[in-house]
């Protein structure tokens, strides 16, 4: 999911990249050396994963991931995805440098919105929770971001219209994909590392666990 150059007019380039710049410096306050090896090892994913390419129609399809970026990174996924952008602009000619910016706004934005989804979870008292908004949030990635492909398309006028809507229409069956996987490696990762969860909080499956072990 790369918007290519050539496509979009100036002023929309602008705006993506200023937004870009505004989220990635918010995104990365405070933000300690420690917290880099995992920042990377995600960011490996995305970019792996983004490579993988099928036909679909007039566009093309891939897993995105970047709901996955937003569960285990949180706030730190936004510069996460765009590093991953930057790279694919670079080394493989994925969209284009004059698209860095709005590609970055529209997958690192998606792993934003998965995040907020994915700390929902704090709010519900449900069996396999972390499964449930592990799949809600990738969904919720690729949705976010296939609106805001969609909405860049239209920019270009009622020529777009169809391009944009079958753009969108493409991308359904991944994001039913992305939501599987996500919520998948939500459930084992809850299993096998629970802290490398965005938004874990180990006191209160501490203090859960102790409750059943007394009743």
């Amino acid at each position: 999911m790369h918007i290519s150059e050539g496509i979009l007019a100036g002023p929309v380039l602008a705006t993506g990249f200023a937004g870009t710049i505004a989220i990635a410096a918010l995104s990365m306050r405070n933000m300690d050396m420690e917290e880099v090896p995992k920042v990377s090892v995600i960011t490996a994913v995305f970019f792996v994963a983004s490579l993988i390419h099928v036909p679909v129609g007039v566009s093309s399809v891939h897993l995105i991931l970047n709901g996955l970026v937003g569960v285990v990174l949180g706030v730190r996924a936004f510069p996460a995805v765009m590093l991953g952008v930057i790279l694919q602009a670079i080394l493989f000619g994925h969209g284009g440098v004059s698209v860095i910016g709005i590609n970055s706004l529209m997958l690192g934005g998606g792993a934003l919105a998965a995040y907020g989804v994915w700390q929902l979870r704090h709010h519900f008292k449900l069996a396999k929770r972390e499964v449930i908004f592990g799949a809600l949030a990738g969904g919720t990635g690729l949705l976010f971001s296939g609106l805001v492909l969609s909405l860049a398309l239209l920019t270009k006028g009622e020529a777009f219209f169809v391009t944009a809507g079958a753009a969108l229409a493409a991308h359904v069956p991944v994001m039913i994909v992305e939501a599987v996987v996500v919520g998948a490696c939500a459930g084992f990762l809850l299993r096998v590392k629970p802290d490398v969860l965005a938004g874990h909080r180990v006191g209160l499956r501490v203090k859960s666990a102790a409750t059943n072990d007394a009743t």
